[in-house]
């Protein structure tokens, strides 16, 4: 068997798109690694603190944009982003696995004390399920696995990772203390999911349910946030919800996730235009014969 590089094609021909996908997958730990070299994690031991941290953002958001690739491929008609899907999927795969070899450092490799706090704390205990699950789909993400599971047996087994994505949401909101990456992470899940109720009516590409989407996503981020810290740190949510109208604590996730739904809204609206257009001229020559 001849290996295929994550830049080639299925012939092991080079594929700018493969190749664009995998740097970008790459440039997370290029990044990361860069920060840990510049000093900008402190000095060891402390830096495993804020490496551990690092490490869980960028996987989940890797895992995220896995699941990113249908809406993609749907709204930008854009089907050769299928191929990259695998590929991101793995990478998110690979950092989870970087995220927990790194909290076993943060922890002394003390795997007693690292057993203790898996099985009391309710965000390690949806990290493990969630590790166990996507690690089950790694291992069968191989031309081999659809063959010996058949496709239905192989969809099915898939089908879990919306599930298993949503337990690394909740290790992310358990874990911790605060802070706006939460937020943020948890409404692209919710844009995410309820992108695909809107696709199963067929408005997955409208710009206006889009739009209507981004809305949507903006509150429920502002409602989470406002709710995790009124039963967290008991905080009135009134004051929590206060802080969206303004940029002293920095820009608001609701904000950052409005902004991200309403470019795509607009980006559909553009990538139909064309269509309209021809379809308007064409409409047009029928009335006048």
């Amino acid at each position: 068997m001849q290996l295929i590089w994550p830049w080639q094609d299925r012939q092991r021909r080079f594929s700018t798109l493969k190749a664009g996908a995998f740097a970008l997958v790459l440039a997370p730990a290029l990044l990361l690694g860069y920060e840990l070299a510049g000093g900008d994690f402190g000095f060891y031991p402390m830096l495993l603190g804020g490496l551990t941290y690092w490490s869980g953002v960028w996987s989940t958001y890797v895992l995220l944009a896995a699941l990113a690739i249908t809406p993609a491929v749907t709204i930008f008609r854009w089907g050769a982003l299928i191929d990259v899907r695998r590929m991101i999927g793995v990478a998110g795969l690979v950092y989870s696995i970087a995220h927990i070899i790194v909290y076993f450092a943060l922890r002394s490799w003390n795997f007693a004390f690292i057993a203790y706090e898996t099985a009391t704390r309710a965000s390690l205990i949806a990290a493990t399920l969630a590790t166990i699950g996507l690690i089950a789909l790694g291992a069968t993400s191989v031309d081999g696995a659809v063959r010996r599971m058949g496709v239905r047996g192989w969809q099915r087994l898939h089908g879990t990772v919306y599930v298993l994505s949503g337990l690394v949401i909740m290790h992310a909101l358990f874990s911790r203390g605060t802070f706006p990456e939460q937020y943020v992470m948890s409404g692209m899940f919710f844009w995410l999911m309820l992108w695909r109720v809107l696709d199963r009516y067929r408005r997955g590409a409208d710009p206006k349910a889009l739009a209507t989407l981004a809305l949507a996503t903006c509150l429920f981020t502002a409602l989470l946030e406002a709710g995790r810290l009124w039963l967290t740190r008991g905080y009135a949510p009134l004051q929590t919800l206060g802080f969206n109208f303004s940029l002293d604590l920095g820009t608001p996730p609701a904000w950052t996730n409005l902004a991200l739904g309403l470019a795509i809204a607009l980006a559909a609206a553009a990538r139909n235009a064309p269509r309209l257009l021809a379809s308007d001229l064409g409409l047009a020559r029928d009335r006048q014969f």
